[in-house]
């Protein structure tokens, strides 16, 4: 197939497949009038790097998955270095949540402090309203 059949297949442009071309992640075959030529095996390895990306993995750390797979192996994640990359995300990810229940328990906090400062004190006077 050529760049636009695989690029309207695995739901990405042309544009993406060049790039992934150039990062070295895609094969660069032509054929003998220059097309660039592609098989199913090249969609299959578009579409893992589009589902890794869209759990948020950089497309550095697809390299793994798509090593696994044109080493002809049955999935992305059946090789070790897959593995290794799984583990690093799920470490980055929970990190992540951690810093974002900080940060939740933060905000939660100022929250209940100025909720308690507008039931305590006086009435705040708004400096727009006309005589102010």
């Amino acid at each position: 197939m050529r760049i636009g059949e695989l690029a309207e297949r695995a739901g990405v442009s042309a544009r993406t497949l060049r790039y992934y071309e150039s990062r070295g992640l895609l094969p660069a075959r032509r054929s003998v009038n220059g097309y660039r030529v592609y098989g199913d095996d090249d969609l299959r390895l578009v579409e893992q790097i589009r589902t890794l990306q869209d759990f948020g993995f950089g497309l550095e750390e697809t390299r793994p998955f798509v090593e696994c797979l044109r080493a002809g192996h049955p999935s992305g994640d059946a090789c070790p270095a897959s593995l290794d990359v799984y583990r690093a995300k799920l470490a980055e990810m929970d990190a992540l949540i951690e810093r974002l229940r900080t940060v939740r328990e933060e905000v939660a906090g100022h929250l209940l402090r100025a909720e308690a400062d507008l039931r305590g004190g006086p009435e705040p006077r708004c400096e727009l309203e006309a005589g102010a």
